[in-house]
């Protein structure tokens, strides 16, 4: 009989099979190594041994040691051998979780874009043709595709958040200190923090139970008055350029919070912006020089260092001292200014990043684009608060985050905040997830509610494909296609990043075009699989098909 953590094991290998992204890897285990591991994580099981997180496949940034596997940085001349895990993978072993292998990142934790790697650009779980979010990219991608079901990355400036944001996952970014951050290449060790990934906030909440060391609770979270959870919200128009669709997205969510009975105020962004403007632009980068500099002037030929990356470090080489004393002064400053803007609220609610950049864009602008996705990220750390990155939605197809920070040792606040935003996303099924079909209470499990009953745009070919239970494929044509009968539902984000993760091949998740000239995500098929299939498009949908069968 197979257990829990074996039989979790084998699907995370298939799925990586499956998606084929091996740029999310720079280590990945053999598969008989970890399935060992996993067949003895299942007898202790057996044996009356309490591991929680058995049955749970796990995934690390290739920044943080796991034993047996080189920790790179990002950088192969980098590489060393960690005599032993660092506390954070040891602790999510400790409670029964399997560690598949290490994660792709940018370069020696240096970037938001997820590109700055010589293991290749990691790209973004719902469409390739964007960036994935770094420095933790793999780490997230690895979840969002449901490879693994929980990761750890890193933050400094954002690293933890903004890849959860681009992939519609969970990211918890904890206060300082909570989780030890020994056995981690250091980007800025003064603020550095491990961080965890999940599809869910339940799930992050409880491996971060885990990964927490009461030993660092050293401060008490500010008492409160009782009364409603107060979030603090700025204004749009303070906001700065968003993409677009964006400023109504956080509206949205904002108004979300309140109708689930948070109380809103309005928050002045001036000293948060003047502290995110200090982590690159002052004197605090030289801790990143401080960290692998010397590494770098040594290498400086190694065609593996990412030049992005080295002119940042190695730019911070020369700074003054005086200037990094005057601007902890500074920054001593706007924090003083930034929580008195907070005042009595329990938390700040904040779009993840200002937008969604494709590939293309990054590499014609590099810095440029890099430093507008930190925009409000990059004084969390500084400023010594928490935070957690969660799912608000979608903007044309692709998924919008929000972030709640909170003062230091606040974290369970935070999470509870997030909680209430409960975002939801539409998905369009043509086939055994309509009403009444066998796959329908899969999503009658995860929440969700039907919509509208509709027909696509007729642009589309549908085959009955041979698999179990039956089901067909829709497939996009340039032409000679057809309006197919269709269903819109509306179901949690998490449930949507639950389907996505458990989607078997030849089906995949894209945007699918509607009759009334709209799109929204739904149930599409991989052209190669519908060689050998049956057309059935002439029937104008499934349930038809069936019906003549």
């Amino acid at each position: 009989m197979t257990g829990p953590a074996l039989s979790r094991v084998r699907a995370a290998y298939t799925k990586i099979a499956e998606v084929d992204r091996p740029e999310i890897w720079i280590g990945l285990r053999p598969q008989a190594e970890v399935e060992a591991e996993a067949r003895a994580i299942d007898a202790r099981l057996a044996a009356g041994e309490h591991l929680p997180l058995a049955g749970t496949t796990a995934a690390v940034k290739g920044n943080i040691d796991i034993a047996g596997l080189p920790t790179t940085a990002g950088c192969p001349s980098y590489a060393y051998e960690p005599e032993r895990d660092a506390p954070a993978v040891a602790r999510l072993k400790q409670a029964g979780a399997v560690v598949l292998g290490s994660t792709n990142l940018d370069q020696f934790a240096t970037g938001l874009v997820g590109t700055r790697s010589p293991y290749g650009a990691v790209r973004n779980a719902y469409d390739p043709a964007r960036v994935s979010g770094g420095s933790s990219s793999g780490s997230a991608v690895a979840v969002a595709l449901g490879i693994a079901d929980i990761a750890l990355g890193t933050d400094t400036a954002g690293s933890g958040r903004v890849p959860a944001a681009f992939n519609g996952i969970v990211g918890i970014k904890p206060t300082y200190g909570l989780v030890p951050p020994t056995g981690v290449v250091p980007a800025c060790a003064s603020v550095d923090c491990v961080t965890v990934f999940a599809r869910t906030i339940r799930e992050a909440e409880r491996a971060f139970g885990f990964l927490a060391s009461p030993a660092g609770r050293t401060g008490e979270p500010p008492a409160r008055r009782p009364g409603p959870w107060r979030v603090a919200v700025p204004p749009t128009d303070q906001l700065g350029e968003l993409d677009k669709g964006w400023a109504e997205a956080f509206e949205a969510a904002a108004q979300r919070l309140a109708e689930a009975g948070a109380e809103l105020r309005s928050v002045e962004l001036t000293a948060f912006s003047a502290a995110a403007e200090l982590l690159y632009e002052g004197a605090f980068v030289a801790e990143r020089y401080t960290a692998v500099g010397g590494f770098i002037d040594k290498h400086a030929d190694d065609p593996a260092l990412d030049p992005t990356v080295a002119r940042i470090i190695t730019a911070a080489r020369d700074l003054p001292a005086h200037r990094l004393f005057a601007d902890m002064d500074k920054l001593a400053a706007l924090r003083a200014q930034a929580m008195a803007e907070l005042s009595d609220a329990d938390a700040l609610l904040l779009p993840t990043t200002p937008g969604h950049p494709t590939l293309a864009e990054v590499a014609a602008d590099p810095l440029g684009a890099n430093a507008r996705l930190g925009r409000f990220t990059n004084s969390t750390n500084l400023l010594g608060m928490c935070g957690i990155a969660v799912p608000a939605g979608e903007v044309d197809g692709l998924p919008f985050g929000v972030m709640v920070l909170g003062r230091g040792f606040t974290d369970d606040r935070t999470a509870a905040i997030a909680r209430l935003l409960k975002p939801t996303a539409k998905l369009v099924v043509v086939g055994a997830h309509l009403s009444g079909q066998p796959l329908n209470p899969q999503l009658l499990g995860l929440g969700a509610r039907l919509v509208a009953t509709t027909s696509t745009a007729p642009e589309y070919r549908l085959y009955a494909l041979d698999t179990e239970p039956p089901k067909p494929g829709l497939v996009r044509v340039p032409d000679g296609g057809a309006a197919i009968e269709a269903e819109v539902w509306e179901l949690p984000t998490e449930g949507l990043g639950a389907l996505l993760a458990a989607l078997p091949r030849p089906m995949a998740l894209g945007r699918v075009g509607l009759a009334d000239g709209t799109t929204a995500p739904g149930f599409l098929c991989e052209p190669e699989a519908v060689g050998k299939a049956m057309d059935i498009t002439t029937y104008g949908g499934w349930r038809a098909f069936l019906a003549d069968s």
